[in-house]
């Protein structure tokens, strides 16, 4: 198994970061569209914004910490892409992560324009970095339109990934899936000398 990334695919580090990331995006997608249709009397009223803001903090750490992962990791080869869609794939990826930063720094000034830290699942406190009354509504009216933004370009994403999967028959969505296919990991490279 693979650790890190290769000419030949994703390392399980990236492969983590891309599926667990994406499957706690698509969730809290859904939590907050649930989550903003409470009223006062729900008994989820308090607590489905404190997970939304605990996981939004872990996933802006998690975003970080892959932005550091990529940049000491070997880019996959998309030679069996045509340039359009080099270009494409490229647009994409960072859109998704100019989207994801942008999505979460609003996140955080929903929740700190009073100067309050954001509690972390009572682990430890993210704390404001300003102090501006109001800026929660159009910090929340931006949140909003990257959100669906991002869902709606992971539609986008997964539907190409499907077409080069099935259409095209090519390796890409496999490499997100299971790995490099066509070298031996280090370790193995190594105990064959």
């Amino acid at each position: 198994m693979h650790i890190r990334d290769t000419s030949e695919g994703y390392g399980i580090i990236s492969r983590l970061f891309h599926w667990l990331m994406a499957v706690a995006i698509v969730a809290m997608f859904i939590l907050g569209v649930w989550m903003v249709r409470l009223d006062y009397y729900s008994p989820y009223y308090n607590s489905a914004p404190d997970i939304h803001r605990s996981v939004g903090m872990i996933l802006l750490f998690a975003l970080l910490l892959r932005w550091a992962w990529r940049a000491i990791n070997p880019k996959p080869s998309d030679a069996d892409l045509s340039p359009f869609e080099q270009k494409a794939s490229y647009i994409v990826h960072w859109g998704f992560y100019v989207l994801l930063l942008a999505l979460m720094i609003s996140g955080y000034l929903i929740s700190t324009p009073d100067g309050d830290p954001i509690s972390i699942f009572d682990w430890f406190d993210v704390p404001a970095l300003i102090k501006m009354p109001g800026l929660e509504t159009p910090a929340g009216n931006v949140h909003r339109i990257l959100a669906y933004a991002i869902i709606g370009l992971a539609i986008i994403h997964a539907l190409a990934a499907l077409k080069h999967h099935f259409i095209d028959k090519s390796a890409v969505m496999t490499r997100m899936w299971s790995g490099p296919l066509n070298s031996p990991p280090v370790s193995e490279k190594e105990n064959h000398r």
